[in-house]
């Protein structure tokens, strides 16, 4: 799901679970505003395997596809578990990634404040 309110960072992509299954990532998206801590979403056209989103071989070829777009930094990590859906990945970016969502359109609401 998508609203006027996401930036989308990539669009169809494939990857492999640690299985081997093949997956295919409809987007990478962002809200384009928040608070410090950016929640990276990362919708799938199929439903995932329970546990996908602690999948390593996964996550990696996600933050692989968003440093081929430009992001320089660390792995991701999931984020909240209660997060996580049948068809949605959320990932919890280091604060390494603020300078690339930015370059993309991001907010950081705190900034405000300073």
């Amino acid at each position: 799901m998508t609203t006027d309110s996401d930036i989308e960072l990539s669009g169809p992509f494939q990857v492999k679970d640690g299985a081997g299954r093949l997956l295919d990532v409809k987007a990478i998206r962002i809200f384009d505003e928040g608070y410090g801590i950016i929640d990276v979403y990362v919708d799938f056209k199929a439903r995932l395997e329970p546990g996908a989103y602690k999948d390593t071989v996964l996550l990696r070829q996600i933050v692989e596809r968003l440093r081929a777009l430009g992001y320089k930094g660390p792995d991701f990590g999931h984020s909240d578990p209660g997060l996580q859906e049948s068809r949605l990945i959320v990932l919890e970016a280091p604060e390494e990634f603020t300078a690339f969502a930015k370059s993309r359109g991001w907010k950081n609401l705190a900034e405000d404040f300073d």
